[in-house]
């Protein structure tokens, strides 16, 4: 099963916040935590990694806090995600094992790296707008309601 780590879920939620909220010049990360009920302390974590990677600006001080460094329509999922988790991959051989006992027999090796670059294809194509702008919607059968991202469209 494909799975976003935690991690990614809160930084992907936090800009949307951010996003759904121009008008606050800067936002706590315990605003956003308190919005969604996830730990402040890890948010803060994943704000600074944001920060670090230029999705963010910080402003220190009594009315300080977190803003959009850029506009909401150039950050995608993708972007996101690397900046949170690193690069993705579903298969190990992905990762550009050189040692992979099987090498030239290996009959899924290639299909699986086109499923990759679907994948990251279309989280390249959702914008932190689009979450912003998507209202939630009822879950499908069989998925969970909590699901920030589905890949069906």
């Amino acid at each position: 099963m494909l799975k976003l780590t935690k991690k990614a879920d809160y930084g992907l939620m936090a800009l949307k916040y951010l996003a759904e909220h121009p008008e606050s010049p800067a936002l706590s990360a315990k605003d956003v935590a308190d919005a969604y009920g996830i730990p402040a302390q890890l948010l803060a974590k994943i704000l600074q990694r944001l920060t670090k990677a230029g999705m963010l600006r910080s402003q220190a001080g009594i009315n300080g806090g977190y803003a959009l460094a850029k506009d909401a329509r150039t950050i995608s999922a993708y972007e996101v995600i690397l900046a949170i988790d690193g690069p993705f991959f579903i298969t190990s051989c992905s990762k550009g094992a050189k040692g992979c006992e099987l090498g030239p027999n290996c009959t899924i090796r290639e299909p699986l790296a086109r499923v990759n670059e679907t994948i990251a294809g279309v989280l390249k194509s959702i914008s932190i707008q689009d979450l912003a702008e998507h209202e939630s919607a009822p879950a499908s059968p069989g998925c969970d309601s909590k699901d920030l991202i589905t890949l069906t469209g």
